[in-house]
């Protein structure tokens, strides 16, 4: 057995989840091999972001199992689950508007490691390095989207959970995106992308789902995909 793999990987089983007495996802299965890309897409409302809440503990599931490195983290926290190497970065942004960059940067590096993350993101986010002492808030949506991705190098996670990262960003910065999104993979982390522009996502995967209505309509692979009518019917263009 590849023990890097069982070590680093993300498996869902049977997985039900929503919030209070609704229901959102029904029976979920779904495997991330350590290294790889899978995609994760399917129509609006068809429980994307839920499926990416109930991996990072911000949704707890009714029924099945969530799995991380071979270990069972139902039940654990979030906090402990960021701890393992989980890294979650959300639609809408998810910093810290009102402070500067740097003290953006230096919240997620935690103590002692403040000067090596900041180094690293503005290596893969030049213009990060230009507004260290700028409030994150007063940036372009953009520059906080960047922002917001530098935390997929904070801690060396071995997996992250990306939702959306190019929504509403121009043609330009999202080729900056998913450039920063294939590093990342290059390096090793395992990620899991929910995004709009689907050829995109689809280019960068090894392995792709398709979900609607809470359920998975396929998987296999992005070619598989391409000769299935369950693109056109879930996906069309992008």
């Amino acid at each position: 057995m590849n023990t890097s793999v069982e070590t680093n990987s993300l498996e869902l089983v049977g997985i039900t989840s929503g919030y209070g007495t609704t229901t959102i996802l029904r029976n979920i299965d779904l495997t991330v091999p350590a290294g790889s890309v899978t995609a994760l897409l399917g129509p609006n409302g068809a429980g994307k972001s839920t499926l990416l809440k109930t991996v990072s503990g911000l949704v707890r599931p009714t029924r099945g199992v969530v799995r991380f490195g071979g270990d069972d983290i139902t039940k654990l926290p979030t906090s402990e689950r960021a701890k393992r190497g989980l890294c979650h970065i959300p639609e809408g942004r998810g910093i810290f508007r009102h402070l500067t960059v740097r003290e953006n940067l230096q919240l997620q590096a935690g103590p002692h490691h403040e000067d090596e993350l900041i180094e690293r993101c503005t290596a893969a986010f030049p213009i990060l390095g230009q507004r260290l002492n700028q409030r994150a808030g007063s940036m372009s949506g953009g520059q906080q989207q960047m922002l917001s991705m530098a935390r997929a190098y904070a801690h060396n996670p071995k997996l992250i959970l990306v939702d959306e990262a190019s929504l509403g960003l121009a043609p330009i910065l999202v080729d900056e995106i998913f450039r920063f999104l294939r590093q990342v993979a290059d390096e090793g982390a395992a990620l899991l992308i929910v995004d709009q522009f689907i050829t995109r996502a689809l280019a960068l995967a090894s392995r792709v789902y398709v979900m609607n209505r809470g359920e998975f309509v396929f998987s296999g692979t992005p070619g598989e995909l391409e000769k299935d009518d369950v693109f056109n019917r879930y996906l069309g263009s992008d």
